[in-house]
């Protein structure tokens, strides 16, 4: 019999050692809406520090819609990409609710989508405000990476947001 331990990441480990693409570059973004003062570009380049700093600048951390109700970002890629690893955060602080989100991937530049995951996560703040999610995979011909979140399940005014997501 073979056998291997699986274990989790804890939530406060930092993924520093992975190769995480610059999706600035290497990326166009489609979204349903995002409030001016929490730009896409902020949760995509979470992961370096200096990058943070300089995007306080323009707004808060992280992206955030500019309304309730369910929003979708798409990213779509210059090249085809073969993407290994996707981390996830989300921050909630001050309503208790519960989100779902649903990760999907394509290879005909969005045509049509196959899922990554479907995952729902009830926050409840103060105790309970950060959700990270963590992905290995092995997708090929990646040409576009969509998020569609709901921010709250049972119709609530939530706005939906993301700290940070990482593609390497």
């Amino acid at each position: 019999m073979r056998k291997a331990l699986i274990t989790e990441l804890p939530q406060e480990a930092e993924l520093q050692d992975e190769n995480w693409l610059d999706l600035i570059n290497t990326a166009r973004a489609e979204l349903t809406s995002e409030d001016p003062e929490y730009p896409i570009e902020s949760a995509l380049n979470a992961s370096k520090e200096s990058d943070l700093r300089a995007l306080n600048l323009l707004g808060g951390y992280g992206w955030r819609a500019l309304g309730p109700g369910t929003q979708t970002i798409r990213l779509l890629f210059d090249e085809p990409l073969h993407i290994r690893h996707i981390n996830l955060v989300f921050l909630e602080d001050v309503l208790p609710r519960t989100q779902e989100f649903v990760l999907r991937w394509s290879t005909d530049a969005g045509r049509s989508y196959r899922e990554v995951v479907r995952q729902q996560y009830t926050f409840a703040p103060p105790g309970t405000i950060r959700e990270i999610e963590d992905y290995i995979v092995d997708l090929i011909g990646v040409a576009a990476l969509e998020l569609v979140i709901v921010p709250d399940i049972d119709g609530g005014e939530s706005c939906a947001s993301l700290s940070e997501l990482r593609i390497a």
